[in-house]
């Protein structure tokens, strides 16, 4: 609160807060009543961003130990992050409506982002919180093609140069838009192999 440097455990609080697979860390006396709030959080961000950098934190040894998921859309969530971890993929695309996907997919650490593609401005928000997770506004427009859903997906990751010809993705949906907890489908796809917009 009165120092503009962080002590040696307040700087380990934050990294294993980041080690822990914390999504979100909030300074509370530090900003609210310190007398170096900016410090305070660039300190944070900067301890933050280092310990992300750690290969433990971007890498997972994980295996699902789950006899079985309550939920199709869980699975397929466990499935995507599996495949992700160990396969050679660029990013994972998770269409959403609650952003239940995407957060299943955020508990598992992988170092890879997770774009959270929905038309619901609420979800949106609230996957911001998630980690590793980007939220990408995006409507169907009531399209249901699935080859189209995929073609718009790799125009939108191009036009945010999230994707170069070449890389791999995962895209997880379900067949029918606008149904929360519907994701029933999990597709490999390779920018650039039949899907250019």
């Amino acid at each position: 609160i009165e120092n503009p440097i962080p002590t040696r455990a307040e700087v380990f609080d934050v990294a294993n807060a980041v080690y822990d697979g914390t999504d979100a860390i909030m300074l509370s006396a530090e900003t609210a009543s310190g007398n170096y709030p900016i410090k305070a959080v660039e300190a944070m961000h900067r301890i933050c961003i280092e310990a992300e950098k750690q290969r433990s934190v971007r890498e997972s040894d994980h295996r699902i130990n789950v006899k079985h998921f309550e939920r199709d859309d869980e699975a397929i969530a466990m499935s995507a992050m599996y495949l992700a971890n160990h396969a050679n993929i660029k990013g994972i695309v998770a269409l959403t409506e609650s952003g239940s996907t995407p957060l299943w997919m955020s508990r598992i650490s992988s170092g890879m982002p997770i774009f959270a593609f929905s038309g619901q401005e609420k979800t949106l928000g609230k996957v911001t919180l998630y980690r590793g997770v980007f939220p990408m506004y995006f409507e169907l427009q009531g399209n249901n093609d699935h080859a189209e859903v995929n073609r718009s997906i790799v125009k939108e990751l191009r036009r945010w140069h999230k994707a170069k010809d070449g890389d791999k993705f995962i895209i997880t949906k379900g067949d029918l838009t606008g149904v929360e907890g519907g994701t029933n489908a999990l597709k490999v796809i390779v920018i650039g192999q039949g899907l250019t917009p």
